[in-house]
């Protein structure tokens, strides 16, 4: 693998549309990944990206799962309404992907590293999100950003709405 600086930022780009695909495709096929990273993503050739490891996927009918208490799962890559009330969904998985998109955009920088989970709990519902990379314009900043809004939630009958 090519050592840092090494790719454009269109290939970058080009790296982050193909796992968007893979998780369209996911979607559109009633999955829930749950653990979307880069770290679970194989490069080919050309760059070519594959969603992988499915350990944590789930099937569901009504894009929601809810995990029991005491499961364990990726702090640094959750969405709020994951590590509050263990629901997953279509949405948590984009919060993933904004995620996996400053990972390549940091050239596989730990997201929050040198902070603990419970920290990153703490930011994350006080409102606080990963800074820019240096390699994403502000226009992919924003995109990635745009994956971290918060959804004020509503639970009924054990929905979120």
């Amino acid at each position: 693998m090519p050592g840092r600086g090494s790719f454009s930022k269109e290939t970058l780009l080009g790296m982050c549309q193909d796992v968007c695909e893979g998780m369209a495709y996911l979607e559109q096929n009633s999955v829930i990944h749950r653990d979307l990273a880069a770290r679970n993503c194989l490069v080919g050739e050309s760059q070519v990206v594959k969603v992988s490891d499915f350990g944590m996927s789930r099937y569901v009918l009504d894009d929601q799962y809810t995990s029991s208490t005491g499961t364990k799962f990726p702090v640094k890559w959750s969405a709020p309404e994951v590590f509050s009330y263990s629901n997953y969904s279509t949405k948590s998985d984009v919060w993933s992907f904004g995620v996996l998109m400053w990972e390549v955009f940091s050239e596989g920088k730990i997201p929050y590293e040198n902070r603990t989970n419970a920290e990153v709990v703490e930011e994350i519902n006080a409102g606080l999100r990963l800074y820019k990379p240096k390699l994403a314009s502000k226009a992919i900043y924003e995109l990635m950003s745009s994956c971290w809004k918060a959804v004020s939630t509503v639970a009924y009958a054990g929905k979120i709405l």
